[in-house]
This record gives structure tokens, C-alpha cells and sequence, in this order.
């Protein structure tokens, strides 16, 4: 049976397929290149995803109101409410846990070594406290706009498109939060599918958008806020004895 797209959620999907991916990849690549970033710079980074999301957001939930689909449909109630706190807690520890990991593989890496991942942490992650509190509006802003437009929206879509199977709706909305994060190059492209996989699987069986909000907060004001500090802070240490860490094995920050 096919199942036609109404022009406004075909504009939603265009909008998530194409133009992110671009702009992202577009306006990070520009951003890595400068030599220095300013406070400036980053806080009208900041500014502009926040708004954009939002509007976005905003947007879709309207449209979904209009069309008659339900909040539940959306994952934004709580069907079985123990279930999705103890979820919430259990994977907010876990992505912490591997988060932290994950940024101390990083840093003991030799400089040369640390890459684009380096120079995403010291450029557009947040160096100062204005940028620190501009930046937590940031993450509470992309845990809930993402995680409904990928996780709400765009898995009930998918579902809605495969007639139910909840597979495709699973595999269509990781595939889509992937594309999204382009910029990332090959290695982030793939982890970050994984996590959305994941994501994914979690928000269909708790019924729920709590525990992948959560998760996805706590994945990204650790990254942005620790990051910088211990990558600097090792540079200190290599500074002050003239020698690097010794070198390991890297997991994205992400």
C-alpha cells in the first residue's frame, strides 16, 4: 500500500536530509579552519543552532497537531513510567562512564594524533563561563529539539511509511540522526549511528523520549565542558616536562 507524505512533513524530511548535513558540514569545516575562534564566534554558533532547532521543533510539533497525531505517538508521554526512569538512569550513567573514557583516550593521545576531534573541542566547544552558560542552553536545547525530530518525529514516520514495521522506523530514524552529523567525517558518521541505533531501540521500547533526552544531555555537556579542560590541561603537563602521554587507542567523544 503506498502511503503518500503530506507536503509539509516532506518539507520536514528535506529539511533533515539535506539542508542540516550541509550547513553542519558547511559551517564546521569554516569554523575549523580559522586559526582562533572568539567568544563571539562561538556564541552566535550557539545562537543560531538554538533558534534554528527550535523553530524547527516548534514547527513539527504544530504540524503533527494539526494532522491529529497524538503526544504518545510522539514519545513525548510516559506509557510506563518505572521502566523509562530506571532506563534513564542506567544509560545517563553509562554514557557518562563512556563519555569520560572515551575523552581520556583522547587526551593521552600525542597531539598530532588527536585530529579533528581536537580541533573540535578547543575551537567550537566552550572556553569561558559566558561561553559555558550559553553552551548548557545549547545542550538542553539539541536533547529535546533532536530527540524529537529523530527519535519523535522522523521514527513514527518511518513507522508510519513501513505499515508498522518497527525495524525500519528503528533503522530509517538512526540512518537520518547519522546524515546529521556528516561533519563528523567517516569514524563519527559511524558511531554516531550506533548511538542512534541505540537511541532508537530504547525510545521504542520505553514508549518514551525521557531516557535518550537524558542520555543525550549528559553526552554532550560532557564532551563540551571536559574536553577542553583536559586537553589543556595535558598540554600544560607536556609543556612543564617536555614529554607527551603515552599513546593509546581513541573512542569519539561523542
Amino acid at each position: 500500500m503506498h502511503i503518500a507524505i503530506q507536503w509539509d512533513f516532506a518539507l520536514v524530511f528535506a529539511i533533515l536530509a539535506i539542508f542540516v548535513p550541509w550547513r553542519g558540514y558547511i559551517r564546521v569545516k569554516q569554523l575549523i579552519k580559522h586559526e582562533s575562534i572568539t567568544t563571539s564566534n562561538r556564541l552566535a554558533l550557539y545562537a543560531s543552532t538554538i533558534g534554528f532547532q527550535w523553530i524547527l521543533t516548534v514547527f513539527v510539533l504544530w504540524r503533527c497537531a494539526a494532522r491529529g497525531y497524538s503526544p504518545e505517538s510522539l514519545g513525548l508521554a510516559l506509557p510506563k513510567p518505572w521502566l523509562a526512569l530506571w532506563v534513564t538512569l542506567a544509560l545517563s550513567a553509562l554514557i557518562t562512564a563512556n563519555q569520560l573514557a572515551s575523552i581520556r583516550r583522547l587526551v593521552a593521545l600525542p597531539k598530532e594524533k588527536q585530529g579533528f576531534f581536537r580541533s573540535l573541542s578547543l575551537k567550537l566547544m566552550p572556553q569561558n563561563a559566558v561561553e559555558r552558560f550559553a553552551f548548557f542552553g545549547l545542550v538542553v536545547t539539541v536533547a529535546i529539539c533532536e530527540e524529537i525530530l529523530y527519535r519523535g518525529w522522523a521514527q513514527m514516520m518511518f513507522q508510519r511509511i513501513g505499515e508498522g514495521f518497527i525495524v525500519a522506523a528503528i533503522l530509517g530514524s538512526a540512518v537520518l540522526f547519522a546524515v546529521a552529523h556528516i561533519y563528523q567525517g567517516r569514524r563519527g558518521l559511524v558511531a554516531t549511528f550506533v548511538v542512534g541505533l541505540a537511541f532508537s531501540v530504547i525510545r521504542a521500547w520505553t514508549g518514551s523520549l525521557l531516557p535518550t533526552m537524558a542520555a543525550h544531555f549528559v553526552a554532550d555537556i560532557s564532551a563540551g565542558l571536559i574536553a577542553p579542560i583536559w586537553l589543556k590541561s595535558a598540554d600544560a603537563r607536556t609543556q612543564r616536562t617536555g614529554q607527551q602521554v603515552p599513546s593509546t587507542a581513541v573512542v569519539r567523544p561523542d
